[in-house]
């Protein structure tokens, strides 16, 4: 017996998104976003791997609401919005794409549009900086 169709979930499966991503959905990806989002707000303690990572959460969260259902995408605008501003309160440009130049190209990524991979922690502990440096 399966259930209705989930865009979402279908679209997190595709990615080869870990189980608890997909089955966490697009509450899970808002959820982990906030989660980001606060630890910015403290001093990210962590390394460039793991901001990266955490960017591309952004950026699933973003794909994801593409493909939502609109009444669902409707009802997490609101904390996305919140949390966005609240992180670009954090950030500094980085002057570049975190993933590199190539990356940016062959993605389409453009630094007005997905600006989570152009800007950097204001307040970064030791590792992030010295990477970024």
């Amino acid at each position: 017996m399966t259930g209705p169709p989930d865009p979402i979930r279908d679209y997190l499966r595709q990615r080869g998104a870990p189980y608890h991503v997909i089955r966490n959905g697009l509450r899970g990806l808002v959820e982990n976003w906030e989660r980001v989002v606060a630890l910015v707000e403290q001093g990210y303690p962590l390394g460039l791997d793991d901001y990266l990572n955490d960017m591309d959460g952004r950026q699933l969260l973003e794909n994801a609401l593409e493909v939502a259902p609109v009444e669902l995408r409707e009802a997490f605008l609101e904390r996305i919005r919140r949390a966005d501003e609240r992180i670009r309160q954090q950030l500094v440009p980085a002057g570049r794409c975190l993933w590199g130049q190539i990356v940016a190209d062959e993605e389409g990524w453009r630094d007005y549009r997905e600006w989570w991979y152009f800007h950097r922690p204001k307040q970064a502990g030791p590792q992030l900086t010295a990477e970024l440096a």
